[in-house]
């Protein structure tokens, strides 16, 4: 059978063999348990514990594909609270007609994108959906991890600096000139990848200097930066001349009117850090591939409280406000 047929999810012979020849067979034949609930064992340790949903348009993007993006989406969630990252399931909603080459495709890309972040996906559930009922695959993920220095929230104060480990809307921008057909935007790639491994070096070399991190997924930067100054006696400044963009994002995001502050990433972290220690946590950022780019990209101050906003480079403040409606739908 080459495609996805409604028999795959009727709990008989050929949800089995899909199961356990093709889904079991590549993430894990010797991590997924096939009963009600996988058993876990970890250390005695607080435990963090997500859930997330993919439905990204295309399932398979320059950078990556929905299967990656579902692992290393729920790593992130993960590693931004302090967490190590152990465990993942895996739901799968299949739509009638799906290639089962492409299935596999995308099962590889989860397979080893958990392998690279250290996780192992130990339970999962697999629904079919008829032809036209769904688009393509669905992915839902849910994370456990385990907390083992401190959980990385502490007060925010003025004076503090704003770190990011790379360049800013690779992913949003990448999605969107690829569903619009820019045939001169080929050298943009999906930044899609796992960070625990570099938020785990920060946190050994410097425990108590982060106040606060988030992976810029939907809604980018400023998003995070209206979340964290919401109602707060602080305001979040950038500087323009500091945010590190690539060209192509900026061309892509000038010709379709997309600020780039606004566009997801899947492989981005917003730190808010001490002063003090900024410069040595970006010095560590930059000797993972994923903080090749990292940078202090703005500060923290008593200015416009309860703002995101930016200095431009010919001195003015352009305030960042709000974003009211998601720029571009299924891009995560």
């Amino acid at each position: 059978m080459d495609i996805i047929v409604p028999g795959h999810g009727s709990g008989g012979k050929m949800m089995n063999d899909l199961i356990n020849n093709t889904i079991k067979s590549i993430l894990g034949s010797d991590t997924i348990q096939i009963d009600d609930s996988a058993i876990l064992t970890v250390p005695v340790h607080s435990i963090a514990f997500t859930t997330d949903s993919y439905t990204i348009t295309p399932i398979e993007f320059s950078g990556g594909t929905i299967g990656s993006l579902a692992v290393n989406g729920t790593v992130n969630d993960l590693a931004v609270m302090g967490a190590v990252p152990r465990f993942i399931s895996c739901a799968l909603i299949l739509e009638e007609g799906l290639p089962i080459e492409t299935l596999k495709r995308i099962l590889i890309s989860m397979k080893e994108a958990a392998l690279k972040a250290g996780v192992a996906i130990v339970t999962g559930d697999t629904k079919i959906v008829p032809k036209g009922k769904g688009d393509c695959i669905y992915i839902n993920t849910a994370g456990i991890g385990t907390v083992e220095n401190s959980v990385q929230r502490r007060p925010i104060v003025s004076g503090d600096s704003i770190i990011i480990n790379g360049t800013i809307g690779d992913h949003g921008t990448a999605i969107m000139a690829l569903r619009n057909n820019l045939s001169f935007s080929k050298g943009l790639s999906s930044d899609c990848a796992a960070l625990n491994h570099l938020i785990q070096d920060i946190i050994k070399h410097f425990p108590d200097a982060i106040k606060f991190m988030r992976d810029a997924t939907r809604g980018g930067v400023a998003s995070i930066l209206n979340e964290i100054t919401k109602g707060a006696s602080f305001g979040a400044k950038l500087f323009e001349e500091a945010l590190p963009i690539r060209d192509e994002v900026k061309g892509v995001s000038e010709i379709l009117g997309i600020d780039p502050l606004y566009s997801a990433n899947e492989g981005k972290v917003v730190i808010v850090a001490d002063s003090t220690y900024a410069n040595d946590i970006v010095a560590i950022m930059k000797k993972h591939p994923e903080g090749a780019d990292a940078a202090v990209i703005g500060t923290i101050t008593h200015e416009f409280p309860g703002k995101a906003y930016m200095q431009t480079t010919i001195g003015g403040n352009r305030i960042l406000p709000v974003l009211i409606e998601e720029q571009l739908p299924r891009i995560c």
